[in-house]
């Protein structure tokens, strides 16, 4: 097949989602999830390889470190470029959607993800428990999670399964913000929780502030966990991924962090 074809808006969104998931240095024909998508999406892997690198010649985040991907961006990659950044809660919509369509069937990937979605289980004898779904979760975390490196930015835990995408203004507090990757941190379970409740924060020089007002409780291994942490400086995601924005961590300490009050 052809790999000269018009590239349709769905593999654009599957490019994109690859995109915010992998770092620059992966854009290559070798590279296994290229490989399988390509496959996915018909297309060989050089050409899904150099997708990324157009891509990444329109991201500031990129060109700004002196590094330029391809120069071959069509006017389709500007246009969903643009779309990314005026929109990112209907576009981590889409790019879930297009993403799972073509991995449809594909078990792997549901238990893969499967930790992403979030349920409210009121479980009876005899009831039928709801289920609440986020959509376009599964494009936050696997953005944030990947950017972190899989891991978490206070304590460099590297299990996957006791990792959250924690959200720095919170879900409820900015819909426009939702699913933007800039607004999440990639935190273990139980510090997710503590920057949630407010207990720790973020300075604007990414060191972590702890609360005063939980520094009187006398708990050994609430020390170990988290006073200790008072003043370190976060581990960042690399310089070709997305950064925490600071109006969100301004947002977090000025709202959200018991420390003010």
């Amino acid at each position: 097949m052809s790999n000269r074809r018009r590239w349709t808006r769905q593999e654009l969104l599957v490019a994109f989602g690859l995109y915010d998931q992998m770092p620059f240095g992966q854009f290559h024909a070798g590279n296994p999830e290229i490989i399988k998508f390509a496959e996915l999406i018909r297309r060989t892997p050089s050409a899904l390889a150099m997708k990324l690198s157009n891509i990444a010649s329109l991201d500031p985040e990129i060109t700004s470190t002196g590094r330029k991907g391809l120069s071959g961006a069509s006017y389709a990659d500007r246009e969903m470029w643009q779309e990314m950044q005026n929109n990112c809660n209907n576009f981590a919509i889409e790019v879930e959607g297009a993403i799972n369509s073509i991995l449809q069937g594909s078990e792997s990937y549901v238990a893969e993800n499967e930790s992403a979605f979030e349920y409210q289980d009121y479980t009876g004898q005899d009831r039928i428990a709801p289920t609440k779904i986020r959509i376009g979760q599964t494009f936050f975390r696997n953005s944030v999670l990947s950017a972190y490196r899989y891991r978490c930015c206070i304590t460099g835990l590297a299990i996957p399964t006791l990792l959250v995408a924690s959200h720095i203004v919170p879900w409820r507090d900015d819909r426009a913000n939702r699913r933007n990757p800039k607004n999440g941190l990639a935190l273990s379970i139980l510090h997710d929780k503590a920057f949630d409740r407010g207990m720790i924060t973020i300075n604007p020089d990414m060191t972590v502030r702890v609360s005063p007002k939980v520094f009187n409780v006398r708990n050994k291994f609430f020390v170990t966990a988290l006073k200790n942490y008072d003043g370190k400086t976060i581990e960042l995601p690399d310089k070709d991924k997305l950064q925490p924005h600071e109006n969100f961590l301004a947002y977090h300490r000025e709202r959200i962090f018991t420390g003010n009050r």
